[in-house]
């Protein structure tokens, strides 16, 4: 016990000596004047800050039609306002220290501390590419640590009391500072893979030569790889032993296959959509009572926005298993039918020449396809016929032609007198029959 102990013990004593050095310095009348110059500094840049906020924030309001990351930028220097004022202010007056004064010894701790001010500048900066909260607060304050540590000569030091923390499990040792190495790590790799994705994902989707399936499953697997290989790396940083990870995974990978069969299926059923290309972004579906064009395929359901603007996430499996209606799998035609009748007394023939041209006058009605008109049945109180026409926008809606259609079948109707009858019900009294008859205010 005392053998792991003393080591310990001899890195603080170093790291304590190399502290209360640097702190002595501090105390001499040189160094008192550059603590009062920087506490200066902070007021003065506390005082801008205070005087030049509410106006940027008006002026930023009044931007329009900038792209929302120069948008982003101009929030963030917003924020980050009084480090600026005291990274240009501390700069600022270490140039005047070194015309007045010649000896490095009096601009020391200046130099320092705007380099230090300056790190912390550019972490804040560069943290923001991490979308995840957490994990940005994570590398910010630890890259903080780090920056400080590195220009204050503390890094080895404080390096070697943190390796000395450590828990050992037989041949593995996780220490205080793979931990901290592991989560900077990380959160840098992660950020990396995020952009790398973002990028990449966006050049796919640019590529017009490959099937849209395709290229959402280009998009997934780039992610799943970038994403895979970040966390891999970021275990290998800590030291972790990724053969035992293999082993343990592959337990782990039994228990979750039965207790997770629906989203494993799901999973596979997401995959087999995207190779066999039976549904992909845009295309129009009937899914049930559900109709709707696709909006996005993932990697568990398949989101579908109807005309009405709701959003049905539908599991992939539903897709895989039940029966689906592709409005515009191989094409985007479709046709339409509607059924009507007219009296018995109108022509059949100018029923049908005019029901066609009624159809065609209809803007999303295709011309190429005309409409066909056919009688089906004599019905008890009418002739009924079918009018067929075809469309190729089905993403534009279905009932709106169709009632469109409707309406101008009613006005070609009534501009050639032709008549819709509906049922019609005669009452025959018989002979020697009476009809009882009460007063309106008879209770």
């Amino acid at each position: 016990m005392e053998t792991e102990v003393q080591p310990l013990l001899e890195t603080l004593t170093t790291l304590w000596s190399s502290i209360e050095s640097r702190l002595g310095a501090l105390f001499l009348f040189r160094g008192q004047v550059q603590i009062g110059i920087l506490l200066g500094c902070i007021v003065l840049a506390y005082i801008l800050r205070r005087l030049t906020a509410p106006r940027m924030s008006a002026w930023m309001h009044s931007l329009e039609g900038w792209p929302k990351w120069r948008l982003r930028v101009l929030v963030l220097i917003h924020r980050r306002l009084q480090l600026i004022y005291f990274v240009i202010l501390a700069w600022t007056a270490n140039f005047v220290m070194s015309q007045i004064y010649t000896f490095p010894s009096w601009r020391n701790t200046l130099s320092l501390v705007a380099t230090i001010a300056t790190a912390w500048l550019a972490v804040v900066l560069a943290a923001r590419l991490i979308k995840n909260h957490l994990l940005r607060r994570i590398v910010t304050w630890g890259m903080w640590i780090y920056v400080t540590l590195y220009y204050l000569g503390l890094l080895e030091p404080v390096s070697a009391s943190l390796d000395r923390v450590a828990v050992e499990f037989g041949d593995f040792r996780l220490s205080a500072l793979a931990i901290v190495k592991a989560l900077i790590v990380t959160g840098i790799l992660f950020t990396v893979a995020r952009l790398v994705s973002t990028t990449a994902a966006s050049r796919i989707q640019q590529a017009r030569d490959i099937s849209p399936s395709m290229r959402v499953l280009m998009v997934k697997a780039v992610q799943i790889g970038l994403y895979s290989a970040a966390f891999f790396i970021g275990l290998k940083a800590v030291g972790f032993d990724l053969t035992g990870l293999a082993v343990l995974s592959g337990a782990i990978g039994v228990g979750l296959g039965f207790g997770l069969q629906k989203v494993v299926s799901n999973l596979v059923s997401g995959i087999i959509i995207l190779l066999d290309k039976s549904i992909k972004p845009g295309d129009v579906i009937s899914l049930g009572d559900t109709f709707g064009w696709i909006n996005s395929l993932g990697a568990r359901y398949v989101s579908v926005v109807t005309r009405d603007g709701r959003e049905y996430l539908i599991p992939n499996e539903d897709l895989i298993t039940g029966q689906v209606v592709n409005w515009s799998h191989s094409n985007d035609f479709v046709r339409l039918d509607i059924h009507f009748g007219t009296a018995y007394g109108d022509d059949p023939h100018d029923v049908r020449r005019i029901a066609c041209e009624a159809a065609a006058s209809v803007e999303r009605v295709l011309r190429s396809r005309p409409p066909v008109c056919h009688i089906i049945g004599f019905g008890d109180s009418s002739v009924d016929y079918v009018l067929r026409f075809w469309i190729s926008d089905p993403t534009g809606g279905l009932t709106n032609i169709r009632g469109n259609v409707f309406l101008a079948l009613w006005d070609a109707f009534k501009d050639n007198d032709i008549s819709i009858p509906f049922p019609q019900r005669e009452v025959k009294l018989l002979e020697g029959s009476q009809i009882a008859t009460r007063p309106l205010n008879d209770p």
